[in-house]
């Protein structure tokens, strides 16, 4: 397997690339960077990490 690019919700997000016997994930918005050259099994792993770390955020009450 070589680079990958992954998408959320359409929008590109990142790569990943292998690693020894994992995916290494490169992060290219700044939005998933807390995943950056985190390692998982698959790409619908990754895919998985990035919907929980969006929804999380998301969930964060905003201080005005």
């Amino acid at each position: 397997m070589k680079k990958q690019v992954i998408e959320y919700a359409g929008v590109p997000v990142g790569i990943v690339v292998p690693d020894e016997d994992r995916l290494k994930f490169i992060a290219v918005k700044y939005h998933v960077h807390d995943l950056d050259e985190q390692r998982f099994r698959s790409t619908d792993e990754v895919k998985l990490a990035i919907r929980d770390l969006l929804s999380r955020q998301q969930a964060k009450p905003i201080h005005v």
